[in-house]
Parts: C-alpha cells; sequence; structure tokens
C-alpha cells in the first residue's frame, strides 16, 4: 500500500504535512470521473487531529488534479480511542450537520465497557434525537477505529424554551453559526476562485460549482488598468476594503453623458451571488468604447476602489480596470437525454419564478428533445410556451412542448368502507381512537388506544389504554391530549397494546374510525413491527359525513359533534373521541337506512354520493395533455375547477376527473401527491397498488426535495426517503407502469432559489429560506441523483420512461391557429350597403374617384379576410349607443379606416384634406401635403352653389390599421359612456349569445415597487440590511411573477357559433372571487387577441360630458365647429376665457379639456406654440409616445433645427413623410414600423438609410428616428383631439353649462364647501396643497387639479350656489338663473348614496320639520348631516322636531 507522501508528492507539498499524516497508508482509492470526485479510505498509526485531516482534503481538492471533491474517511488503532478523542468525531458530525453546533457545548463524555455516555449542558436532545445522532457516532467510531459502542445522552436534555436565558443563548447560537456557515462559504467561494486549470463546461454541478462559477483564465482586459489581484467574494467587501479586486455578473447598466458631453458616468450593477456591487466609471468619452460593448449578463472581473458615492449615498466600486470573463457552462451532454415531466414557470403564483420560453430554451440548448409544463393549477403559460417553441420551429429546431398542469385533486369517490364485509348495520361496530406521538407511522409511536363497541345504536363495551411508545412524547403534543411521559412510562408495550386491542375486537370485527387512514395506519404499522397482520376492514366517517351532512361547515370530529347536537367531550383523549364517534356512527347509520335503504356494511360505499369538493384535503396530481381531445378536456376541467369547485385553490374533484380523461395523461406527483402520501401514512401493499392503479405513470423526485421531511423529524434518515421512492418503483414494476423521475422544477438555476426566498417569506412562510434544489437538471445530474436505484434502473426512470412519456403526447396547439371572427348574417352585404349609402350621402353619387379608390382597397381588404362581421359588431354597438343619446368616441388606430368613418365606427376622416359641400355634394382635395388636416384649411364657399363648404380629413394612411397587406386583425375600440358601458355590454350578449361572450382577462405580475417592497420587508424580518445594488438584484427576480387576475375594463372576448370557449382557453372569475358575476377568459386576452374577437367597450367621461352638453344646451356636439380660432387660440393663450394667465397661473386656456390641461401637456403646448389641429396632433402624439419628446422632438424645437409641425409627431407621420420625399411605399411602411416599436437602431439597416438620404431626408430626422422608443398612432392623436375641439367650443361659447356638465362627470374631488366660498378660498386650499410638497396625498393632488379649474370658473366670473335642500340634485351640477347650482354630492364626505337619499327624501312627506326629520327621512348618517349643516343647507331647521311649551 502506498504512503500519503509517496502517493500524492507530484500534486502537493508533502513536506508540509505532520508525519502521522504524511505516513499513513491509503487501503482503498475511489474516482467517479464524471463528476471528478476522489474518495480515499487512509489507515493512520496514531489519532489525527480533524482540522488536519480537512486541510489535506482542502490541499488536495486545490492540487492540479482538477477535482471537484475530495472525501477521505480514516482509520485509526483500535487501542488509541479514548474519550478526548469524542470532541474530534463531534467536529466531524458538526461538519455533516451544521444545526448542531451548539449541541455538544459544555458536554461531559463518559467511556465504560464500550458504552458511551454523553451527559448535556445545553439541552438539545429533540434535535440530536431527531438527528439520529446516537447511529451517527456509533457508525463514525466503528468505521474509524472498528470498535462497537452503545450511546446513551442524559444530563440537562430539555430546557424551557421560554425563559429568557435560553432565547438569548439561542440568538447567539443561531448567530454563530451563520457567521461560521457564511465564513465557510465565503472560504469555499474564493478558494473557486485561485487559478488552476478548469474545465469550461460540466454536466453534473457540485457543492462549489451550484452558484455560478467564474473562469479566471478566460479573462481578457477592455478598459483601463490590467485586472490583478486576489478576487474577493462581494459578499465579503466592507467600505474600508480600499482596493478590490471583484467579479460578478451584469444585471443592471446605466450611461450617460456629462453636461458638456465629453465625458461619459456609467452605473453597472453586477454580483457574484454572494452579493451585489455598483460600479462607477467616468471617463473621457473616446475611452468608454469598449464598455458600450458591455450588456446585461455579460460577465466581467473588475478591479478598483471602494468608497462612498455622496451621489447613489452608498459604498461604490471605482473601477479602474475592466476585462470580460468566461462562466462555466452546465451543458447536457448524454447520448440520449431526459424530459422533464414537474415543471413550474411564473404563471404559478408566488411560486415560480422563470418563464415558460427561458425553461423551453435551456431544455432545448441542453438537446432535450420536449418538456412539460404543469404550473400550479393553471394553464396561463400555455401561450408563451406556444410562442417559444414556434420561435424554435421557425429558426429550424424541433422541440415538443407537453402541455399540462398540476391539479389541486380531491378524491370525492373516497370510499367510507375500506375491505368487505356483509355485517348487518346492526350488527357490532368497534369504533376506536388512537393518541401518538406525531403524525408518522412510521416513525412515531402509540401512546393510547381508545374504542367502544356498538351494536343497534347502543354502547356495549370499551376499552381503553396507555401505550409506552418508549420515546419522549414532544410538548406540544402533551399540550393537545394531555398525555404526558410520565403518564405512560409503566404503561403496556407497544406489542401487548395491540394484542389487547386485537382480543377486544375479535376476529372478524368491523372497525370504525374519524379519518380512519391515520388511525388504521398506526394500528398496522405497530402490528407489522410485531409480527401481527392487519385484516380488519373498517369505515372512515369522514366521507360519510362529506356525503350526508351537506351543509356542515367542515368534518373534524367536534364539529360533527356539534352539528348533531351531542354532549361535550374531552377532544384528543382516545376513549372520549371513540365514544363520541361511536354516538355519530349510530346517527349515520340511521340516516343511512332511512335515506337510502342500505342494510348491510358493504352497502355503504353504494349509497354513498360523495362529498364537497371544498371539505376534501387536496392531493397533487399531474395531468398531461396527450391530445387535442386532451387539451379541450383539460380546459374544462381547470374551468370547472375555477367556477364550480374553487376553494382557496382551484379543485378538481375525482368525479369530474373521470368523465373527461380521454386525451390525458395522469401522473402521480410529489410528496404532495395521494400517492406518496399513502406511502407515508404506511397503508397496506394492496391500497397502494389501487391508488397507483389510477394513474398512468408514477413519479420519484431528488431526496433533497423532500428533506424537510428528515429536517421535521417526519422520517429518521434520508435512507427513509430513498425507500419511499424504491416503494414506487416496485409499485410500478408490479402494475407495469412506468416510473419516471422529475425535478419538480420551480426556478432555472441554483441561484434563482434567492428569488423564491423573497416570494415565500411575503406570503409568511417561515421555512422560506431552506430552498428545496428545485432547479432543473441535466440528465447526468440525475443519473447520479438516482444512482442508489442501482444503473440499469436509474436509466430507465431518468432517461427511458421520461422520453416514453414524451412519445405518448402528439403535438398540440394551445391556441388554434387562425383567426376566427363571429358570425352575423349578412354582415359583409350590410357593411358594404351601409358605407356606400354614407359615402353617397356626403360626397354625392358617383363619389369623387379618390373616395371610390379608398373604399374599394378597404372594403376589398376588409371582405377578403372576413373582418366584416368586426366593423359590423362595432356600427351596431355605436347604433345602440346613439339611440340612447349617447355619442362614442373612437381610440386607436381604427380611426385609420375611411369604412370605419362611413359606417359610423369612427368621428376620424382618415381622407387628404378637402372640401365638400353639405347641399351639392361638390368636393376639393387637397393630396400636395400642403395642409395636414382638412380643419386647418381655409373657410371657402361652395364655387356651385355659395354654401359654405365643409371641411375635414387627416391623411391617414389604411395600412397603419390593418397591415401593409391588409390582413392583420382589426382592433377596434370604443370609448363609451361610463353610463352606458354595461348596456353595451349586455347589447353584446345580446348580439352573439350569453354563453359566446365573455369577459377579457388579465394577469397581474409582480411590479418594480412591489418587489422592492417585498425585498425590503424580508431584511427588516431578517434584521439585515442589503445593498441598494443587491435589493434591486432580487427585486428583478422577482418581477413578472404572476400574482393575481383581473379583467379588462371594457375587453369583451367573442366566441363564434358553433365553437365553445374550450376550443380557445379555460374560463375563470377575475382574481378568482366567488362572488363575482363576470367570467373571463383564462389567458391574458393578449395572448389570443389574434386568434378571436375582442371587442373593447371602454367606459370614458367624454361621451358622459358630450350627454350632459347636449341636455344643457340643446346643441349637437356633432354640429360644432371644428376650426373655431377663439377655440385654437386656446392652446396659446387664455385670452379667449377672458383671463389672465396670472388669474389662473396658466398660459393656456386648457385645464379641464381632455389630453391638454396637465402641467405636463401644457408645457409642451408653451414650447410647440400649435398653430393648427394638424399642430395638435403633432402635440397629442408626442405627448403619448416614448422618448419622441423629452431628449428628442423638444430639443429639435428649442434649437430652431425645425417645428412643431416638421418634427415626428406620429406613427403615421413617418410613412406619409417618405413616401412624399420619394421612397417607395413598402419601404416607408417598414421603416415606420421598425421606429414606432423602438428598434430603429438595430433594426435600420443601412439599405434603409441610404435610401432616406438618397431622397433628401435630413440627418435629424434619421437622428431623432433612432431614439424613439414607442409611437401613438396619428387616428388615436385625432380621435383625442378632436374630443378636446369639440368639448373646447363648449368652455368657449358656453361656459356655463360647460363647467356644469364637467363637473357633473368629474367632480368627485370637488369641495363644495370651499368653492361656495369664493375664489380666494379656493387659493388658499391650492397653496396650503402646494406647501406640502411631495408629502400631498393622491387625494390632495387631485383635489388641486380640481381646484385648478374651479378656480378658473371664478375666474371667468361664473358664481356658484350653495347646496340646498329642495333645488340641489343629487350629483348633477344645475344650471340656475345663469349660476351653478351645487348638488349634494359635490360637499366632501357625502357619497353618491348618501347624495341620491336626500334627493328621494324630500320626494315624500312635505318639506321638512326639523333636522331629525330630515334624518329619519333619508336615512343618512350624522357625518352627512354635519355636513349639510356647515355648508349652511340647514339654516332655519330646528334640530328636533318636538314641542316645547313655556
Amino acid at each position: 500500500m502506498k504512503k500519503i507522501r509517496t502517493f500524492f508528492q507530484p500534486y502537493i507539498n508533502v513536506s508540509e504535512l505532520s508525519e502521522t499524516i504524511a505516513d499513513g497508508e491509503i487501503q482503498k482509492v475511489e474516482i467517479n470521473q464524471q463528476i471528478r470526485m476522489l474518495s480515499l479510505q487512509v489507515s493512520f498509526l496514531d489519532l489525527v487531529q480533524r482540522k488536519d485531516l480537512f486541510a489535506l482534503e482542502k490541499a488536495i481538492w486545490k492540487s492540479p488534479l482538477e477535482l471537484q471533491k475530495v472525501e477521505l474517511f480514516p482509520h485509526f488503532p483500535k487501542e488509541r480511542f479514548s474519550e478526548d478523542y469524542i470532541n474530534e468525531i463531534f467536529c466531524e458530525l458538526k461538519r455533516r450537520d451544521a444545526s448542531l453546533t451548539g449541541c455538544f457545548k459544555d458536554a461531559q463524555v463518559t467511556l465504560q465497557d464500550e458504552k458511551l455516555n454523553i451527559t448535556l449542558m445545553h439541552g438539545g436532545f429533540e434535535l440530536l434525537k431527531s438527528r439520529h445522532v446516537d447511529r451517527c457516532l456509533q457508525k463514525l467510531v466503528m468505521d474509524e477505529f472498528g470498535i462497537p459502542l452503545t450511546v446513551s445522552f442524559d444530563g440537562t436534555l430539555t430546557i424551557d424554551h421560554e425563559s429568557s436565558v435560553y432565547i438569548e443563548r439561542k440568538k447567539q447560537q443561531e448567530e454563530t453559526i451563520q457567521r461560521e456557515q457564511v465564513v465557510e462559504q465565503v472560504e469555499r467561494y474564493e478558494e473557486s476562485m485561485q487559478e488552476r486549470p478548469n474545465p469550461k463546461t460540466t454536466q453534473i454541478r457540485t457543492s462549489e460549482t451550484l452558484m455560478p462559477t467564474v473562469l479566471p483564465n478566460t479573462a481578457r482586459d477592455i478598459y483601463g488598468r490590467p485586472v490583478k489581484g486576489k478576487t474577493i467574494a462581494i459578499g465579503k467587501v466592507t467600505p474600508d476594503a480600499g482596493n478590490v479586486t471583484i467579479w460578478g455578473e451584469i444585471f443592471d447598466l446605466e450611461e450617460r453623458f456629462t453636461r458638456d458631453k465629453s465625458k461619459k458616468i456609467y452605473s453597472i450593477k453586477i454580483t457574484d451571488y454572494t452579493g451585489s456591487m455598483t460600479l462607477k466609471i467616468i471617463d473621457d468619452v473616446a475611452n468608454c468604447r469598449p464598455l458600450d460593448m458591455l450588456k446585461k449578463g455579460s460577465a466581467i472581473l473588475t478591479r478598483g476602489e471602494i468608497e462612498y458615492d455622496k451621489y447613489d449615498r452608498e459604498i461604490v466600486c471605482r473601477a479602474r480596470g475592466i476585462a470580460t470573463v468566461e462562466l462555466l457552462q452546465v451543458v447536457d451532454q448524454a447520448e440520449e437525454k431526459r424530459v422533464e415531466l414537474h415543471l413550474h414557470t411564473n404563471m404559478s403564483s408566488m411560486d415560480g419564478i422563470n418563464t415558460a420560453g427561458d425553461l423551453i430554451n435551456r431544455a432545448y440548448k441542453w438537446g432535450q428533445p420536449a418538456i412539460a409544463i404543469t404550473d400550479h393549477g393553471v394553464a396561463q403559460a400555455f401561450p408563451d410556451a406556444m410562442n417559444a417553441v414556434n420561435k424554435i420551429r421557425k429558426n429550424g429546431g424541433e422541440f415538443k412542448v407537453i402541455y399540462g398542469v398540476e391539479a389541486y385533486f380531491v378524491n370525492d369517490m373516497v370510499p367510507a368502507l375500506t375491505g368487505e364485509s356483509q355485517r348487518s348495520l346492526d350488527d357490532e361496530f368497534i369504533c376506536f381512537d388512537v393518541e401518538t406521538t406525531g403524525l408518522s407511522p412510521n416513525t412515531d409511536r402509540l401512546t393510547e388506544i381508545g374504542a367502544v363497541k356498538l351494536k343497534n345504536g347502543e354502547i356495549i363495551d370499551s376499552f381503553n389504554t396507555f401505550v409506552n411508545p418508549e420515546q419522549h412524547i414532544p410538548e406540544k403534543i402533551t399540550q393537545l391530549t394531555g398525555i404526558t411521559d410520565d403518564m405512560v412510562k409503566d404503561a403496556p408495550s407497544e406489542e401487548e397494546a395491540v394484542r389487547a386491542f386485537y382480543e377486544f375486537c375479535g376476529t372478524d370485527a368491523v372497525l370504525v374510525a374519524h379519518n380512519a387512514n391515520f388511525d388504521a395506519a398506526f394500528i398496522r404499522m405497530a402490528a407489522q413491527r410485531h409480527d401481527m397482520k392487519f385484516t380488519y376492514p373498517y369505515i372512515d366517517t369522514v366521507p360519510m359525513c362529506r356525503a350526508m351532512l351537506k351543509d356542515i361547515k367542515n368534518c373534524k370530529l367536534d364539529t360533527v359533534a356539534k352539528y348533531l347536537k351531542l354532549d361535550p367531550f374531552n377532544h384528543h383523549r382516545a376513549s372520549d373521541d371513540a365514544t363520541v364517534l361511536a354516538k355519530i356512527l349510530a346517527n349515520l347509520l340511521v340516516r343511512l337506512k332511512e335515506d337510502t335503504g342500505a342494510s348491510i356494511v358493504q352497502d355503504i360505499n353504494t349509497s354513498l354520493t360523495g362529498g364537497d369538493s371544498k371539505k376534501i384535503q387536496p392531493a397533487h396530481q399531474i395531468i398531461l395533455v396527450q391530445n387535442q381531445v386532451g387539451l379541450k378536456n383539460l380546459y374544462r376541467l381547470i374551468s370547472k375547477a375555477h367556477l364550480e369547485y374553487f376553494y382557496k385553490n382551484p379543485r378538481i374533484p375525482k368525479s369530474e376527473l373521470v368523465k373527461y380523461r380521454e386525451g390525458l395523461l395522469l401522473g402521480s406527483a410529489c410528496e404532495s401527491g395521494e400517492l406518496f402520501r399513502a406511502i407515508f401514512n404506511g397503508q397496506p401493499w394492496e391500497k397502494l397498488k389501487e391508488i397507483a392503479g389510477f394513474y398512468d405513470y408514477l413519479e420519484i423526485q431528488p431526496i433533497g426535495n423532500n428533506m424537510f421531511m428528515v429536517e421535521d423529524g417526519k422520517v429518521p434518515d434520508v435512507e427513509a426517503l430513498r425507500e419511499f421512492n424504491r416503494t414506487i418503483v416496485k409499485l410500478g414494476e408490479e402494475m407495469n407502469k412506468p416510473v419516471v423521475a422529475t425535478c419538480d422544477v420551480h426556478f432555472l438555476d441554483p441561484k434563482d432559489a434567492d428569488y423564491r426566498r423573497i416570494l415565500m417569506a411575503s406570503k409568511g412562510f417561515g421555512d422560506a429560506d431552506k430552498q428545496a434544489p428545485l432547479y432543473m437538471r441535466t440528465t447526468a445530474e440525475m443519473l447520479e441523483e438516482f444512482a442508489y436505484l442501482g444503473k440499469e434502473k436509474a436509466y430507465e426512470v431518468v432517461v427511458t420512461n421520461s422520453r416514453k412519456i414524451a412519445d405518448m403526447v402528439e403535438d398540440v396547439s394551445p391556441i388554434p391557429p387562425g383567426v376566427f371572427p363571429p358570425f352575423i348574417d349578412g354582415a359583409e352585404e350590410d357593411l358594404i350597403r351601409i358605407t356606400w349609402e354614407k359615402a353617397k350621402e356626403i360626397y354625392g353619387d358617383p363619389v369623387p374617384e379618390l373616395v371610390k379608390n379608398r373604399l374599394d382597397k378597404e372594403l376589398g381588404s376588409i371582405t377578403k379576410h372576413g373582418f366584416s362581421v368586426l366593423y359590423m359588431t362595432a356600427q351596431k354597438l355605436v347604433a345602440d349607443s346613439v339611440a340612447h343619446g349617447y355619442q362614442v368616441g373612437s381610440r386607436g388606430s381604427v380611426g385609420s379606416s375611411f369604412v370605419a368613418t362611413m359606417s359610423g365606427i369612427s368621428e376620424v376622416n382618415p381622407l387628404e384634406p378637402h372640401y365638400v359641400c353639405p347641399k351639392c355634394k361638390y368636393s376639393e382635395f387637397i393630396t400636395d401635403g400642403s395642409y395636414g388636416s382638412g380643419f386647418d384649411l381655409p373657410e371657402k364657399n361652395c364655387p356651385h352653389c355659395g354654401t359654405l363648404l365643409n371641411r375635414d380629413g387627416h391623411t391617414i394612411p389604411f395600412e397603419t390599421f390593418l397591415g401593409f397587406d391588409g390582413d392583420k386583425t382589426p382592433d377596434i375600440d370604443l370609448n363609451f359612456s361610463g353610463e352606458y358601458q354595461s348596456d353595451a355590454h349586455r347589447y353584446t350578449e345580446t348580439l352573439f349569445g350569453k354563453d359566446n361572450v365573455f369577459k377579457a382577462g388579465t394577469i397581474g405580475t409582480i411590479a418594480d415597487k412591489t418587489a422592492i417592497g417585498y425585498v425590503k420587508k424580508y431584511c427588516e424580518e431578517k434584521g439585515i440590511t442589503m445593498h441598494r445594488a443587491e435589493e434591486l438584484r432580487l427585486a428583478l427576480g422577482c418581477t413578472g411573477v404572476k400574482r393575481t387576475t383581473g379583467q379588462h375594463p371594457g375587453g369583451m372576448v367573442v366566441v363564434p357559433r358553433g365553437m365553445e370557449i374550450y376550443d380557445f382557453c379555460p374560463v375563470q372569475r377575475p382574481a378568482n372571487d366567488q362572488k363575482s358575476d363576470n367570467i373571463t377568459t383564462h389567458f391574458d386576452f393578449h395572448s389570443i387577441h389574434d386568434t378571436i374577437c375582442k371587442l373593447d367597450e371602454l367606459g370614458h367621461d367624454v361621451p358622459t360630458i358630450y350627454r350632459y352638453l347636449e341636455d344643457y344646451t340643446g346643441i349637437s356636439v356633432m354640429d360644432v365647429s371644428m376650426s373655431d380660432p377663439q377655440v385654437m387660440s386656446l392652446f396659446t393663450s387664455t385670452e379667449a376665457l377672458g383671463v389672465t394667465p396670472e388669474d389662473i397661473d396658466s398660459e393656456t386656456g386648457t385645464f379641464s379639456l381632455p389630453e391638454v390641461g396637465t402641467g405636463f401637456v401644457r408645457q409642451m403646448l408653451i414650447d410647440a406654440q400649435p398653430k393648427t389641429f394638424s399642430d395638435l396632433l403633432q402635440v397629442s402624439g408626442l405627448s403619448h409616445g416614448t422618448d419622441v419628446w423629452l431628449g428628442n422632438a423638444q430639443d429639435l424645437i428649442k434649437n430652431k433645427v425645425c417645428t412643431i409641425s416638421e418634427v415626428i409627431g406620429t406613427r403615421d407621420s413617418i410613412m406619409i413623410y417618405l413616401i412624399q420625399k420619394g421612397l417607395d411605399p413598402n419601404m416607408a411602411f417598414k421603416i415606420m414600423e421598425i421606429t414606432r416599436k423602438g428598434k430603429a437602431s438595430t433594426l435600420l439597416t443601412e439599405e434603409h438609410i441610404n435610401a432616406m438620404k438618397e431622397h433628401d431626408v435630413p440627418q435629424w430626422y434619421i437622428d431623432s428616428c433612432m431614439k424613439i422608443k414607442y409611437m401613438f398612432p396619428k387616428a388615436h392623436a385625432a380621435a383625442y383631439m378632436i374630443a378636446t375641439l369639440r368639448l373646447g367650443w363648449y368652455k368657449v361659447h358656453k361656459p356655463l353649462e360647460y363647467y356644469a356638465a364637467y363637473f357633473t362627470v368629474r367632480g368627485e374631488d370637488f369641495d363644495g364647501a370651499t368653492v361656495i366660498l369664493g375664489k380666494e378660498a379656493v387659493k388658499r386650499k391650492m397653496q396650503e396643497i402646494t406647501m406640502k410638497g411631495k408629502e400631498a396625498t393622491k387625494k390632495e393632488e387631485d383635489m388641486y387639479a380640481t381646484f385648478q379649474i374651479a378656480n378658473e370658473m371664478l375666474a371667468r366670473g361664473i358664481e356658484v350656489l350653495p347646496v340646498d335642500l329642495y333645488k340641489s340634485d343629487a350629483v348633477k351640477y344645475l344650471v340656475e338663473d345663469g349660476k351653478i347650482r351645487l348638488p349634494f354630492a359635490s360637499l366632501s364626505g357625502v357619497g353618491d348614496a348618501a347624495a341620491q337619499s336626500l334627493a328621494a327624501a324630500r320626494e315624500t312627506g312635505g318639506e321638512y320639520i326639523s333636522i331629525d326629520d330630515l334624518q329619519a327621512r333619508s336615512k343618512v348618517s350624522k357625518t352627512v348631516i354635519e355636513m349639510l349643516q356647515q355648508a349652511g343647507a340647514l339654516k332655519g331647521l330646528p334640530e328636533s322636531s318636538q314641542m316645547t311649551m313655556f
């Protein structure tokens, strides 16, 4: 045998080793090449301290052997063993399990006759017992010295957990452990950073490479000084660290220029997953070019100085040098790769982390052929998964997505009777109950058995015995049952108690228990331990109660007893529970016989009809879609789970699953599945086979997934978990069912566990920091994980069977390809007829050539692609609204369609600017681009008949609506009055049938601010302080995870006749609110937007204001001028209002006008000085775009490079401008599409740029395109500005009616009590809010905006009348004697309901005789009465109706 010194001399410095270690003889060497692990068994002549052994392991690991792991197992001479060496054994135990730290502190050890006794001084016995430390000690001593020991503990076994001394000591111990773990983690990290030959890829991640691992030898300097020095973990960097070298992945990057543009400032946030740091760089622009190559996800090495940054108010690293560096890549190089069949995306609410696309792309990158999507109870990741796989296929790849769900399965078909019996229901029953030391029949033991014999409804005998469990009864169990260790120490043994119980039962008894599987499992396991069989049939009264007591709250024993009005009893004592159970059974049997005619025990199961699924504990179950039939069935089941069976979670009852099982594959899921639970609960083999028989395949998972069961003491050790998996494998073999190994993926990589920790902590989970290894694994990692099954069996469960299941699944599409519009009889003919009739009515017959060509082009495209029904749907909705007195506003790009204009859908005319005579139909079109809008044309009389010509047209191409080929699904958005919106929704149901119309669903995910809140709350609860960069990293990882669901404010989805919603997606209630009458699509409506018809029927204030203006003035909004010069002046002056800028603190007169009343847009108006309607379209576009105004158009105007009319304001203007410049229309359209989506900087090619330059497009225009992130459609801008001009006309010419109508609709923040006091009072209130600055609440900010409008109204000389009990309306501001009468709702604190009550009360009983009379008739609160008194509305009314005599 070789010695350590000779074997390792080529690799380590053996001169540093002690003689004892160097002379150690190597007895056995094991090498695992796949994971590069070395195991050594070494014999030493003398004892060696543990720290020296650990140092040797580390030296070998750091050697050029490139090992990922080294394990050293020592052997010592038997005679050298003594009490003194036990502390070294303790060191080994603590290394293996850090939670033992502190347990052996000050412990005294005595060794006598191979008996080792440990006297504990600080408690901890429960922990040592749960970790089976006695066995571990025995095994270690046996392995290292060959001595068989028995180990016992005495001394202070437990201590008072409530005592302050204990709490303080516990806190100190935990802090010590935490510090040691952090130090160990950082040391391992730093050692992994030391330069040594390192492969660039790995198939199996070890503890050292679990997190992203940098490869220092790949570093390439790109900026500043060469990066040198020993790398330090970011988590170890202190404020006084000085110059450091760190590495990290970039997760956030900002750059900006200094004011003089000579330097660039970079703020780069990096993480190495021990912490995060912000790098700050300020340098000349010329030196920064290499930094521009950096992007999110890049890994870099950097050296710099740690210092406090006054601007960021935080510690930063002033980077002096940066090098790019590679990370160790995880690959799957297996010849035949596995398939993951249990995976959660970020649509598993507050549980899964990564998107379906990211997970699919990883599996595809690894070469795995398929992957299953199985979120908790939902299918909301299906669209993302479909898009990801379609993208792979589009690029020539091949991959399969298996669509599924991890269901909350409830077995509502659970039989009450297990086993068989022909006994009469009037015969004997043994009602029994057990008390135990815990919940696991495998590791816990009986403490009490209680039973009674029931015959003909009468108790005829009883049995009760304590049982010595031969283990400590936990304190919480004692608190529950009242049974202490002293009470059972002299009780019969387990064997004696069970035999006595069997003797009481007899040979052919029928047992009865409440939640019988629990009680029977403990009796069964106890019997097995003593070579006894458990063959009794038994009845579970829980499913009987669920089926027979329909209105009971739950089926707990005490709840059932109260429901049946039985006497109170001592719950959680076996004898008392058994007695009350007998009374319950007697009651149930009477009901059963009377209701169903059952007569024998065997009739029980067939007589019960199942129970309320909400009262049954759900189990997890995997459901995979096998084909298109199965997809529709899954959608049905998910819908039923959300609509009919939702209780805390969407539940799928077995009775429904059986109905719709066709095309579905069922898997047994995780430890929360019914099969695993049954194994854990010690169910008999036949019962396990019965459960497994329902599934198409069985599932096993890595040991780490279920380690919490060991940590919680539910199972004794890891071997027990392996045995559970072996049992499932054995079931599969016996029943010929495939067994599949799955990861139960909840996040992509181990590093992503940090984000799930934050989410779980936000939900109140106390064990959030103990994240199971639920990451995506390679084939090699899974084969290593299941190696204990044997090489062949491991390969079968990991590879063969997972691919077998995948091959059983057909390729399905979760959303059907194509477009499925609804159907309206004669839609095409009606649309053509209505459109041409209106065109001829306006433009004459025949219509002008330009009109004809546009109609032919649009109608041809619309009818060709089947869009007529969408137009006619919108037309009918608008017509119905108008018929009810409410105008409808269009939004979006529908105004690009002339057919929409002619059919009454849109008020925007997209033709070129033109004149048209309302009398003789003469028309004149301006096509040279000299005018951008017909509203800007000068007044002109008809040359034929002298009538004043109408002016219209805004030059909007049809292509921006339906695409250049006219095949893009139209998106018709309509703004209905908020007062009419619900009627519009009902009319939609009338048009298409209620069963075909659903609300458009939305999915609410975690936003940035919410995520930051979660991280801060986590830090607060843990008492830790994080660098803001680390807070941001954790927050970014949490964003996008699903929180809840909702509904679009006006979106309606229409299913075509002959199809069902399940052909497209499931349905649910918004936010799973079971009280809601609304049914929404389960998918976010964007996912099916281009497949199925979605109508945007939004509620809006403008149409409502139109209605009140028409009612108050008698002037139709459709008749007011769109070219009134006084109205146009409002956008640059206050003159038309008759006030000065100082009067209203504004240079414009646009307060209260939609789109132009905010401070931001008013400043835009001042900067841009719009003179025409075309200019207003530009302003509207600029105010809604992203990176269009600030830093772009605003600078161009200020620097006098161009004017408001020339800048890029709307998306359509790009295409029109380029065509007018001579570019090919197709290219102009492409440039517009690229620019409006914010992709000009990456997708505009040299061909595009050269074409623009060749056609004299100025450089500033091209530069402007490069900055744009999003652009507004011109048609939408036109619709908004038309509404603004209409309301502006009333504001200028009918101010009294305008303010009355406006505040009627938008008066929620109106403070009538202040306004009635006059202008100065209003200004004082505004000043008070202004003084608060950023401390002003959102409510106060909204009130300020309303005060601005009220101030303007008062400045114009309009007076208001106070609230009057007999003249005020509930909510309407009424015009009265040239003034505005305030409504009840104008008073702060008087809501709409109270206002309506006050208005209704005066209609009955005549005038009020007192305040008491008012309150009695109106039934309003005292607070409302006080508000009326403060407003002076109750002057002259006495307090009381009672008469007094003097």
